[in-house]
């Protein structure tokens, strides 16, 4: 059974940055993709960015280009999520989930299988 973990988030002033992190145990596979998600109150999940295990290759929604990196540590199994410039329409809650045997691409809630318990980030003044 895969088990997901994030942390890092918490309350920053707009212009400000966070690191996610999001630790993965449990699994057994190499070919599997790592997303970030997130869902503010009112809104429906969507998604943010995610990485492949198989070759490290990544992908990005417009809402990240530019401000946020995703990566990981293979030998920590886990992967994190930078997040830099952070205007207050990022708040949400960001969750890590889990997509096996696939890899880096437009994120869809549905294609994932396994997902952690949420860390609220909140951008205000």
């Amino acid at each position: 059974q895969l088990h997901l973990v994030e942390s890092g988030g918490g309350s920053v002033q707009p212009g400000g940055s966070l690191r996610l992190s999001c630790t993965i145990s449990g699994v057994t596979s190499t070919w599997y993709a790592i997303g970030w998600f997130r869902q503010a109150p009112g809104k429906e999940r969507e998604g943010v960015s995610c990485i492949a295990s198989s070759d490290g290759s990544t992908y990005y929604e417009e809402t990240a280009r530019g401000r946020f990196t995703i990566s990981k540590d293979n030998a920590k199994n886990t992967v994190y999520l930078q997040m830099n410039s952070l205007k207050p329409e990022d708040t949400a809650v960001y969750y890590c989930a889990a997509y096996l045997f696939g890899g880096a691409g437009p994120l869809r809630v549905d294609l994932y299988d396994y997902w952690g318990q949420g860390t609220q980030v909140t951008v205000s003044s």
